[in-house]
Formats: C-alpha cells, sequence, structure tokens
C-alpha cells in the first residue's frame, strides 16, 4: 500500500469521528472463538478454536465468519446475512451499499426493484448475473432500509475488503454513494466520484484493480433523469471489458 493510501484511510478514520487510540496495539475484533459444541459441518477449515479474519482464504469460510460475527447490532432485526450472488470466478466484481426487505427475505443482494433495473443495465451490456460477481458494504439490512452510519460501514468494511482479494476482480463497480465513499476512502459524494477511473490496492492483492462508481440502480429509479450518465458509464464499462 503506498504512502498516500495510507494518507487516505487516516483521513478517513478521523472525518469519521476517530481521534484516539485508547491501547499500543489495536483490539483484534475479528477474531472468531468457535465453542467446542458449535463445529461447523460444512466443508471448511474454521473447525478451531479461534479464527482470524486475515487467516480467511476461502469465500465459505468468509460466509460463515461473517453469518457467525456477532459484534454488529444490525444483525439483531434481520432474517438472513446477505452475502453474495453471481460468478465467484467472474473478474467482474459488483459492490452495493446494503440488503433491502426482498434481499433480507430472500439472502441475495439485488433481488427487488433495484435489482431488476440492474439486471437490465447489465443485459445493456451483454452481462447478466452468470456473468459478475455481486455483494454490498453491509451484508445485514438497517431497520426501515435507513443508510448505514459510519460506524456499520467501518465495522462491516474489513468484510468486504476480504471479499475483494479472494475474489481478486479485474474491475470493480460500485454501486451508489455509501459503497463508493467506504471503497474509495474518501467523504466526496457520488456526483463527484462517478465517471471516471480509480485504483483499489490492499495488501492482500498482488496488483491494484480498476474501479469505477456509479449511480445505484435505487437512486436511477427516484430520478430516471440520471439514466443517460449511468448509460455513458455502461458503455465505458463494457470497452474496458473487451479490452
Amino acid at each position: 500500500m503506498h504512502n498516500n493510501e495510507i494518507i487516505n484511510k487516516l483521513e478517513f478514520l478521523i472525518e469519521s469521528g476517530v481521534d484516539e487510540f485508547l491501547e499500543d496495539s489495536p483490539q483484534n475484533h475479528y477474531l472468531l472463538n468457535i465453542k467446542e459444541n458449535e463445529k461447523i459441518k460444512n466443508k471448511t477449515s474454521l473447525n478451531y478454536k479461534n479464527v482470524n479474519l486475515n487467516e480467511i482464504d476461502t469465500l465459505t469460510d468468509l460466509k460463515i465468519f461473517i453469518e457467525k460475527f456477532d459484534k454488529c447490532n444490525l444483525k439483531n432485526y434481520v432474517k438472513s446475512t446477505v452475502f453474495a450472488d453471481g460468478n465467484p470466478k467472474s473478474k467482474i466484481m459488483l459492490i452495493g451499499e446494503a440488503p433491502g426487505a426482498e434481499e433480507d427475505k430472500l439472502g441475495k443482494p439485488f433481488v427487488g426493484k433495484a435489482g431488476k433495473l440492474l439486471d437490465k443495465m447489465l443485459h445493456s451490456i451483454n452481462l447478466d448475473r452468470d456473468k459478475v460477481y455481486i455483494t454490498n458494504i453491509i451484508p445485514w439490512r438497517p431497520p426501515n432500509n435507513r443508510q448505514p452510519t459510519t460506524e456499520e460501514i467501518l465495522l462491516c468494511l474489513p468484510f468486504v475488503q476480504k471479499h475483494i482479494e479472494l475474489i481478486n476482480p479485474e474491475i470493480i463497480i460500485l454501486l451508489g454513494g455509501v459503497a463508493a465513499k467506504a471503497i474509495l476512502m474518501t467523504e466526496e459524494g457520488i456526483m463527484r466520484l462517478q465517471g471516471k477511473w480509480y485504483e483499489y490496492s490492499s495488501y492482500g492483492l498482488a496488483s491494484p484493480i480498476a474501479v469505477r462508481a456509479m449511480f445505484h440502480p435505487a437512486f436511477l429509479l427516484r430520478s430516471p433523469n440520471y439514466k443517460r450518465q449511468a448509460w455513458e458509464d455502461l458503455k465505458i464499462i463494457q470497452k474496458k471489458i473487451l479490452k
């Protein structure tokens, strides 16, 4: 990770309200303690007492880890953990904001009205759910479909970062301001972020990933006059895919 990326992440934490560290070394909130009577039956490497998120190396284990994670209060209000949909071998990864009511009910991202529009958007550039991989910044539906808080985003961000490392896509499409600000570590809104290419890097990636921020399908349903800009983004993404 380059120095300017580290600085951007620190500035993001400061702008989010983090102004001090209470210990010389950080607490590990991503250490899952699996009790002896909770051995997981699935084919997984998580069948030992303490599991660190950094040690996760498969999507199956990441899904189980998130499902058993108990430090996010959102889990108290939902029916399901919405992990992902699509093709895990795809080189195109879409990241949205958080599940809605239909997503929480069915356990899959983008299956409501916004999901139907997303399917149409993908079809317009010869893509579908078998050719892309879809997830969200937050795997649990916030009550009443409210926006996730900064604290919730920061708590779930390591899951998304690990998700990206495991998929290792060539292109990431960020759907909406919440996803764009979280992944790009910026306070700028989607109006400024959309329409440009960025790069995403992390310690777990061999090389940077091309990133494009777009309007969220739910926003396009509310503001159809922005669909033309979304179509221009889709055409540019298609050109990038075909290169």
